[in-house]
């Protein structure tokens, strides 16, 4: 067997593959894109709080208790 058509053959079953998942588990889909959209915020979050000033432990308690 021609190893180009195999190619061929195994691209076509990967995207009947993934097109069977998007449709029949569009939960599991956007639970994957819900986790993936967190975690940038994350990312940005973490590398906004790395540019501001320190802060003391009892200062951050401070604000907690108001």
């Amino acid at each position: 067997m021609d190893a180009g058509i195999e190619d061929s053959r195994i691209k076509d079953l990967v995207k009947t593959a993934m097109i069977e998942v998007l449709e029949e588990r569009r939960d599991l889909v956007l639970g994957l894109v819900e986790e993936a959209l967190e975690d940038m915020g994350m990312v940005h979050a973490i590398r906004e709080g790395e540019q501001s000033p320190l802060v003391s432990r009892e200062e951050v308690f401070r604000i907690l208790e108001k």
